[in-house]
């Protein structure tokens, strides 16, 4: 098995969540020993940011970084322990929402499209929105 980064770039349809986390210092974090979970945005899910918010977070690393971190969790949460919790701490330092709703779970404002990708160090749970932390959209 190969770890979260080469996973993801395996899956060929987080590109952009991958260049995002290679911009920051997280992408050696995600390769380490971990385990993690990862709340995966699609690039389709990137595609939906207008392009003036994508290249203002691209030229601003720390919010890009907070972004990125914010969807990565401590431990190896599969999709059985997603139903059974309602929050969980990100590396960002805030909570994100987890709710099981008629057999769909949401991520926020994010459902998971797919869930339990597998990768030596941690799981990723497939979403369609990027997850933004409350105090970086005010900043």
């Amino acid at each position: 098995m190969a770890d979260l980064i080469e996973t993801a770039v395996n899956a060929g349809n987080f590109q952009t969540l991958v260049k995002a986390v290679e911009a920051t210092d997280l992408g050696e974090t995600l390769r380490s020993a971990g385990p993690f979970t990862i709340f995966a945005p699609t690039d389709d899910a990137f595609a939906q940011i207008s392009e003036e918010t994508s290249n203002s977070l691209l030229q601003n690393s720390s919010k890009l970084k907070r972004i990125v971190a914010y969807h990565v969790a401590f431990g190896d949460v599969r999709s059985d322990d997603l139903a059974q919790i309602n929050e969980a701490e990100t590396f960002e330092g805030s909570v994100l929402a987890i709710e099981s709703v008629d057999g769909k779970i949401k991520v926020n404002d994010a459902t998971v499209l797919k869930s339990n990708i597998l990768a030596d160090n941690g799981v990723i749970h497939v979403i369609d929105k990027v997850l933004i932390p409350g105090l970086v959209v005010s900043e």
